[in-house]
């Protein structure tokens, strides 16, 4: 009973995790209409914004992993926080005064950027680090949990806030929950050993034994592509769809908030549900079914107008959520537990690196494309590009395959 919630440590992971994804979610929906609404920002702006968001995984993913591998991951999640909530708190300071721009929101963002990559691929290694192998799938699933429940509360959190005590009080919310995550993170016991350092250190040939895993193996191969794919087109969808539901369909900040929380609903049943569907279907079946899934129905995003045409955008928000959710247990459980401990922040900053890198060049294209053909047309191209990154998985060994291997790639 309890299974990993009986283990101190993890638990206190998970309470680090919990408050600061609400606020990252709170802070995700609060600065677009920051600047759509505050601001009168344009669609180029707002699709500016996301792409400062992410564009740190293009610039230093690769390297945050070799550099990740040398320390341990603890401190390295600690300073993260810290530095992401100086960041965003400048942004309520500077509205205080009113001395807030658009470029203030630029920097803020991009330097919040840059330490999540270092805070993302250490994260994804300490798990592996703080509780058994067999116990991987449980504890992704468990600490998704807190994903998701962030994702169902911050959207309506978020709009409320912005509506009631306008959007800088919300970025303000996430930068104090990054201080809640801090503090708990400083509570965990459990002593990292000391990672392994090469004889020789060699940045350039570190960075590529992580790519050769990548791409030296037909799954995390295919994965990897369908996730640069995948990020790409659901990039570009966030880059717009705030600007889309604010102008073509009339919604109020607090409307946008609910439909986002009814919508993300399936991201908590996908974390419940990830365990026993691998179990029962395997996991390889799982995670190719589930991304056509993803794609088949990422296409009700286009079809989203006011009225009864709002249920397209909640059915779709409900199951790509979910979707998603499993897809992520099952990839990230699936690295953990194929990958030596000595090249886990390697393979992960790989890994991310392949998903976020691109997701830059998508809000960038978005706001380009939606300026010259449309909001609703650009839609149309990101859901056609999820359903087509699904082919990547189906092309690949996973199709014929119930489980996933669960030897370790051989140590170098």
């Amino acid at each position: 009973m309890g299974g990993l919630l009986r283990h101190r440590d993890f638990r206190h992971l998970c309470a680090a995790d919990a408050i600061s994804k609400v606020g990252t979610g709170i802070s995700n929906l609060a600065l677009s209409l920051l600047a759509v609404v505050t601001l009168q920002a344009s669609t180029f702006d707002v699709s500016m914004l996301k792409t400062l968001q992410t564009v740190a995984y293009l610039l230093i993913g690769l390297q945050v992993g070799a550099w990740c591998d040398r320390m341990r991951c603890r401190p390295v999640l600690v300073v993260a926080d810290l530095g992401r909530a100086l960041a965003l708190g400048s942004i309520p300071m500077a509205a205080a005064f009113a001395a807030l721009t658009i470029w203030q929101l630029y920097i803020a963002v991009f330097v919040t950027g840059v330490l999540t990559v270092f805070f993302d691929v250490a994260h994804q290694s300490y798990l592996p680090r703080l509780v058994d192998r067999d116990d991987l799938i449980e504890g992704n699933a468990k600490l998704r949990i807190s994903m998701s429940v962030a994702a169902l509360t911050a959207p309506s959190l978020a709009g409320y806030l912005v509506q009631r005590f306008t959007a800088p009080v919300a970025v303000l919310v996430d930068a104090l929950s990054y201080l809640w995550s801090a503090a708990w993170l400083r509570t965990i016991r459990t002593r990292e050993p000391d990672p392994q350092k090469p004889a020789e250190q060699n940045l350039r040939r570190e960075i590529l034994e992580g790519m050769r895993l990548v791409f030296g193996n037909p799954i995390l191969r295919a994965i990897s592509l369908n996730n640069a794919t995948t990020s790409l087109c659901q990039t570009a969808y966030l880059a717009i769809v705030v600007v889309f539901l604010v102008r073509e369909v009339h919604l109020s900040p607090g409307m946008i908030g609910l439909l986002g929380s009814l919508s993300l609903v399936g991201a908590l049943v996908g974390s419940v549900l990830t365990r026993r569907l691998t179990t029962k279907f395997g996991a390889a079946r799982v995670l190719w079914v589930t991304a056509l899934t993803n794609g088949l129905v990422f296409l009700c995003y286009p079809l989203t107008d006011s009225g009864w045409r709002l249920a397209f955008y909640v059915v779709a928000g409900f199951v790509t959520s979910a979707c998603a959710l499993v897809v992520i247990v099952v990839q990230i459980s699936f690295q953990q537990t194929l990958c030596p401990d000595h090249l886990l922040g390697r393979l992960n900053a790989t890994m991310n690196f392949l998903y976020w890198g691109v997701a830059p060049v998508g809000s960038l294209l978005a706001g380009v494309v939606a300026e010259s053909i449309g909001l609703r047309p650009t839609l149309w191209f990101a859901a056609i590009g999820m359903l087509l990154a699904a082919g990547w998985l189906i092309a690949s060994p996973l199709r014929t395959m119930r489980h996933l291997p669960a030897e370790e790639i051989p140590k170098k």
